[in-house]
């Protein structure tokens, strides 16, 4: 007896060959983080002046999203193309191995991002406008 087993979506698939393809360039795209957070760490060591600070930081932002959504790119590619379409398969998927590596990495990614938007750029304060 066969069981009637549903393909996946033409989106899906779509998707599923987009995330492979950006997924690829995650070592690049962390190691260009890496050495954003280098500069920043030795501009603070250096005790750099705050604007020198807040450029550093927001690059190490930027640097941290775009390896993010790459990690979360490959993420989504380990998981499979049925678990785009299929919350089951999704929550399968992170259980193996490559899986729950790969959720391991986003959410470390995830954290040391909001460490660096909370602690790591500087806020200056805002110009006064001058009184008429």
């Amino acid at each position: 007896m066969a069981f009637f087993r549903p393909r996946v979506s033409r989106e899906a698939e779509v998707r599923y060959h987009a995330d492979l393809e950006i997924s690829k360039s995650f070592p690049e795209l962390l190691q260009k983080a890496r050495q954003a957070e280098r500069t920043l760490r030795g501009l603070r060591a250096a005790d750099a002046d705050e604007i020198e600070l807040l450029g550093a930081g927001l690059a190490f932002d930027k640097a941290l999203t775009e390896a993010l959504r790459a990690a979360e790119s490959g993420q989504r590619a380990t998981f499979g193309v049925r678990a785009y379409d299929d919350r089951i398969a999704r929550r399968k998927a992170k259980a193996t191995p490559a899986g729950a590596t790969w959720t391991a990495e986003v959410e470390r990614l995830r954290t040391l991002r909001e460490d660096n938007r909370l602690w790591g750029i500087p806020r200056l304060p805002r110009p006064v406008p001058a009184e008429r």
